[in-house]
């Protein structure tokens, strides 16, 4: 397995952490803070780094328990961090989360990251490297090392950890799981995940720059993070983001956790041993297709392979379908019944029956639908009643290994792997394809299944395609200190 690389440089950074984090829980935080704070053990004081749109709507989740106080709010983009600013009056507002970490640290507990996806890892790493519990938005990280990394990290640093997928705290992952471990519809061997992302744009062309240049109230540099530099363009901030390689992970990324987190818990799916891909192309003038490299495809249908569990006897196969694109319906569904959800859905195949959810696996159903009148399955696995944000706050307070939370990095990492995985088949589409036009059609990475080996982090039969393994970070950027 991969290990982070370690250095002289983090050593003393690692150093200086212990110290810090040592003073941290020697000296009680009402000397530190002064009047007007509560224990340590009844209240978490959270530190939130990209406070705008879902990081707004995190931090409302967090302060709704009663149990958190939102000490500081870090944003690039003063126009997005607005309303968080307004709703917690008393955090202190910084733009650089690194600057935040350095100065701020001893000051609070945990920190919430809900920034573009290409600064997930880093931002994440180095709270967890100073003693901080994280909650993390979906998908996890970027990059597959930056997810193995992550999931390393939370065993050594010993840290509440959380992703975003608050699916995972739902009761229907839950019954799909009993009814699977009744053996209602038999062993699995294919399960099919759709949805009707992208509902940015994707297959285009690099947007012109702006002429007005950078808003005011947007770091631009700061927003690019660890992502090469670039000059300002209006189309990403504050959402389209998600459809360019660089920043995003398109389609997979924004659903794959909310759809997949189901297959993964329900048949303890680990790490996939192989993927293959097709994609949609567009038309780049009247007469000839082709793709964009810079961007996410329009729609993509990725195959991916696991080996046999605890919970299966064979391979399983998975089927992940975006842009619109749907499985067959099930011949036991209706033809006026819903399939999933209409966009979005999980269906599971198995051998003596079929079983489906809707986004989060939200509303499972067996098939066909009269069987859920007709099955009773005994209440074996506890249900999380004050979801997904309650709970991550309940195991920060009561402190790391002493409660259970749905999505730890343990699991959230080999799951954000597979998506990743399917991403890294998508991009060998692109690999010699002139920028220029973004025309050609002959990819060495077209009609191949990439073999995948978990241990050493790489494609065994396609060595192109591992440049998108892991990424490099721009100078002066890194994973981590």
């Amino acid at each position: 397995m991969s290990q982070i690389p370690d250095s002289p440089s983090r050593r003393e950074f690692l150093k200086k952490g212990a110290v810090a984090a040592a003073a941290f829980y020697i000296v009680p935080r009402f000397v530190l803070g002064g009047r007007g704070y509560t224990a340590p053990s009844d209240q978490l004081v959270i530190a939130g780094v990209g406070v705008g749109g879902k990081g707004e709507s995190d931090l409302a989740a967090f302060a709704k328990t009663g149990k958190v106080r939102i000490a500081y709010l870090c944003d690039v983009d003063d126009r997005r961090a607005a309303r968080s600013v307004a709703a917690f009056p008393q955090a202190k507002y910084i733009k650089d989360w690194r600057q935040m970490l350095d100065k701020e640290a001893k000051n609070f507990d945990a920190v919430s990251v809900a920034t573009p996806d290409h600064n997930h890892a880093a931002v994440t790493l180095a709270a967890m490297q100073l003693g901080k519990h994280v909650y993390v938005q979906k998908p996890l990280t970027h990059d597959i090392y930056e997810a193995r990394a992550l999931t390393e990290a939370a065993k050594r640093y010993k840290v509440v950890t959380q992703m975003g997928n608050q699916g995972a705290s739902g009761d229907g992952v839950r019954q799909l799981q009993e009814w699977y471990d009744a053996h209602v519809i038999g062993e699995v061997h294919t399960v099919y995940c759709w949805t009707d992302r992208p509902v940015w744009p994707q297959g285009i062309a690099w947007p012109t720059p702006a002429g007005g240049g950078v808003p005011a109230g947007l770091d631009w540099d700061l927003w690019l993070g660890s992502a090469p530099a670039r000059p300002y363009v209006d189309h990403l901030v504050p959402f389209n983001w998600r459809g360019w390689w660089e920043y995003g992970t398109g389609a997979l990324g924004d659903m794959g956790c909310h759809l997949m987190e189901a297959p993964f818990r329900v048949l303890n799916l680990g790490y996939a041993t192989a993927v293959q891909a097709s994609v949609g192309s567009v038309y780049v003038d009247e007469f000839k297709r082709g793709y964009f490299p810079e961007s996410c495809p329009p729609s993509s249908h990725v195959t991916l392979t696991f080996p046999k569990t605890n919970k299966t006897k064979h391979e399983v196969t998975m089927h992940w379908m975006d842009g619109g694109i749907q499985p067959e319906r099930p011949e036991e569904l209706g033809p006026n019944e819903k399939f999933g959800d209409g966009g979005n859905g999980i269906l599971f195949i198995g051998k003596k029956g079929k079983m489906m959810a809707s986004t989060y696996a939200a509303d499972p159903r067996l098939l066909p639908t009269s069987r859920n009148a007709e099955v009773h399955t005994k209440q074996t696995l506890a249900r999380v009643p004050d979801g997904h944000y309650a709970q991550w706050v309940e195991a920060c307070l009561a402190g790391y290994g002493n409660k259970t939370v749905s999505s730890p990095f343990e699991l959230a990492g080999p799951l954000t792997e597979a998506l990743l995985m399917a991403n890294l088949a998508i991009r060998g589409y692109d690999l010699q394809r002139p920028k220029a036009t973004g025309t050609d059609m002959d990819y060495p990475g077209r009609g191949i299944e990439l073999l995948w080996d978990p241990q050493q982090l790489r494609v065994t039969n396609f060595d192109d395609a591992n440049r998108f393994v892991k990424r490099e970070y721009r100078l002066g950027w890194s994973l981590g200190a």
